[in-house]
């Protein structure tokens, strides 16, 4: 199995930055993709930013520009850096990675991390 520790949220004013880390443990897993979404009150959960086992990023439309997906294939942990942070990005953001456990394909969550920025 697969488990994903978010970390790195919280409180950043509006033009800062963040970096959010998510660590990925388990063996037997073949990563096909992981990456971050997010969830803002009262809205649906939305693309961030995803990273495949191949290095191809893809983006969310709202955060082209200000928010980097890295991964650190030694470390198995991705990240994500946000710049430019307004309003907007205030959500609880979410680690998760899809794959194949076996012939099984998986598709994981972490528990989820709070960012929110301030006036």
């Amino acid at each position: 199995q697969v488990q994903l520790m978010e970390s790195g949220g919280g409180l950043v004013q509006v033009g800062g930055s963040l970096r959010l880390s998510c660590a990925a443990s388990g063996s037997g897993f073949r990563l096909v993709a992981i990456g971050w979404y997010r969830q803002a009150a009262g809205k649906e959960r939305e693309l961030v930013a995803t990273v495949t086992s191949g290095g191809s990023t893809n983006y969310g439309d709202s955060v082209k520009g200000r928010f980097t997906i890295s991964r650190d294939y030694d470390r198995n942990t991705v990240y994500l850096i946000m710049n430019n942070l307004n309003s907007e990005d205030t959500a609880v953001y979410y680690c998760n990675t899809r794959g194949y456990y076996g012939t099984n394909p998986l598709d994981v969550w972490g528990q989820g991390t709070l960012v929110t920025v301030s006036p």
